[in-house]
């Protein structure tokens, strides 16, 4: 008999979560928990991937199934002062930076990103908070993108860089969160330092990618701002796009104008919104706490599949 694949997922979790009961936020909090936990997220993995090719793609739904209104979550209106500067000029000197451990670094413009050949697709968003939206987005497969930069054959992630600021690293070793309402609702002073070591426009130590000071780092508080991981099998799936349009509109600021990733397999936060760069890389490791994300640093999964 042939499982359902997310029938079969639901089993192995649930055969997964059984063997967990009676104090397993304890156990999960322990070395060996974390190890267990990792290994159960590795046979998630390795069970979607032996389901699915890389070709294979989420449903697509008819437009009478978009939702009304596609409800943004986490930053909204990114506090930056580079991303503001941006906004201002509605994205016209806008430049999604690719580079890494590619032949051709890239700078394109939204006009370039426009300008290649794009995809247009009505899916759900599932959030790991429980609800969903069906939308319809537009823009330019990363797989384009990727083929014009060229890769390396030491490459095997691409890490999204974005503007917004969830939070501040202080000297002290405290965590401050933006003078907004709109960022993360937990985070743990233990993981601050650990985020972001290298994104788009700053890092943990204050200094922006052109050797100028971070405007945003003042007064001993170092931006921490929001990334994203995928590998290539993801990264080359024909639904993996740099969405810049959302139901035939320019992506809204509250959804992530003026790009943001769409990884139509994965739950909501691997959609990374606000992406400034495209990083190739041969590992994790020196990101963050080599966890591959901004919520992965913060113990969830790596690879959050559907």
């Amino acid at each position: 008999m042939i499982l359902h694949r997310r029938r079969l997922l639901t089993a192995t979790a649930g055969l997964a979560g059984a063997s967990l009961l009676g104090g397993c936020d304890r156990f999960a909090g322990t070395d060996a928990g974390r190890r267990t936990l990792s290994i159960g997220e590795d046979a998630n993995l390795y069970v979607q991937r032996l389901l699915m090719s890389g070709m294979t793609t989420a449903r697509e739904f008819p437009e009478s199934m978009i939702s009304p209104w596609f409800k943004p979550n986490g930053s909204i209106d990114p506090p930056d002062t580079a991303y503001k500067a941006l906004a201002a000029k509605n994205f016209s000197d806008f430049k999604l930076k690719v580079d890494g451990l590619v032949d051709t670094p890239l700078s394109l413009s939204l006009a370039d990103l426009r300008a290649l050949p794009s995809r247009t697709q009505i899916t759900r968003h599932d959030c790991v908070e429980g609800w969903s939206c069906i939308g319809k987005w537009s823009g330019v497969p990363l797989s384009e993108v990727l083929k014009r930069a060229g890769l390396k054959p030491q490459a095997r992630y691409a890490v999204l860089h974005c503007a917004d600021t969830l939070e501040y690293a202080s000297d002290d070793g405290a965590w401050v969160q933006p003078s907004h309402p709109n960022t993360v609702r937990e985070a743990h002073a233990a993981y601050v330092q650990l985020a972001a070591a290298d994104d788009w426009g700053g890092s943990p130590t204050g200094a922006a990618s052109n050797g100028e000071k971070d405007p945003d780092a003042t007064d001993g508080r170092r931006p921490i701002r929001y990334y994203e991981s995928i590998d290539l099998f993801d990264a080359f799936n024909p639904q993996t796009i740099l969405a810049y349009d959302l139901n035939g509109k320019a992506l809204p600021v509250s959804n992530g104008a003026p790009l943001r990733l769409r990884v139509e397999r994965q739950l909501g936060y691997k959609n990374a919104k606000y992406v400034m760069r495209v990083e190739m890389v041969s590992s994790l490791a020196g990101f963050g706490d080599g966890k591959g994300g901004y919520w992965e640093d913060r113990g969830y999964e790596w690879y959050a599949g559907i």
